[in-house]
């Protein structure tokens, strides 16, 4: 299992490695600066290719902050293999994650981050947007690179197979079938249509990102407050009726 690294903007550097046994891209992304942040961990069974990817781009015991959207395998799943081989490092995450699931399931405690709380790693700042169950779970929420605009958003734009590294072309047809698909499948509403949904996409295209981080799926340079807008359209058809 190896890892590609892609730089998506200034010192921002997309690690993915391709999981045969579910046919997905995994990525993770690594911003470099005077406190390195990494942004999902991916499951423990990849530690030793993520690391590695790691490696090449920052010594791994300077890695300060640990960042995931919710509580799931793929992106908190490696957690305490890292904050073994980092011992400054610490999870950040929402309330929710910190206090309720990373208080037993981390050997170290998380830092809780407040709706619109920043935090600061040196050069850059990186927002943190509170949106429970958007994409999935209560404890959900994005991390948001303020200088170059950088949205890291999770499992929003999950694009099936190896589609590539970087692209500008259009992804929101694209996960606009795997989320018409995935009503048929045993991950079917995984992301539950809520009174709140909508008002959460909009609270993220009003950031006006000019990247979108995917975590499952090409990497999106381009105007990502209009990308946003259509999604949210596609879910509101797909899954609010």
């Amino acid at each position: 299992m190896e890892s590609r690294i892609t730089e998506v903007a200034p010192d921002v550097y997309r690690i993915s490695t391709f999981a045969d046994q579910y046919g997905i891209q995994m990525n993770q992304y690594l911003v470099r600066d005077e406190e390195p942040f990494l942004m999902h961990t991916m499951p423990r069974g990849m530690f030793a290719a993520t690391s590695r990817a790691v490696a090449s781009l920052i010594e791994p015991s300077t890695l300060r902050w640990i960042g995931f959207s919710h509580f799931e395998a793929d992106e908190c799943g490696a957690l305490n293999d890292y904050l073994k081989i980092a011992p400054r490092a610490e999870a950040v995450c929402s309330f929710i994650g910190a206090t309720i699931t990373l208080a037993d399931c981390a050997d170290r405690p998380a830092r809780a981050l407040a709706d619109g709380e920043v935090l600061d790693i040196g050069r850059r700042r990186l927002q943190f947007v509170s949106t429970p169950h958007v994409p999935h779970g209560w404890d959900a929420g994005f991390f948001f690179e303020t200088s170059d605009r950088t949205l890291f958003c999770s499992d929003l734009f999950f694009q099936p197979g190896d589609p590539g590294q970087l692209t500008e072309a259009d992804i929101v047809g694209p996960a606009g079938e795997a989320m018409r698909a995935s009503l048929s499948g045993p991950l079917a509403h995984d992301m539950p249509y809520t009174s709140h949904t909508d008002a959460a996409f909009r609270r993220l295209a009003a950031l006006k990102p000019r990247t979108l981080g995917v975590m499952h799926g090409a990497t999106y340079r381009g105007d990502g407050e209009r990308a946003l807008i259509d999604l949210a359209a596609v879910a509101r058809e797909t899954l609010g009726k």
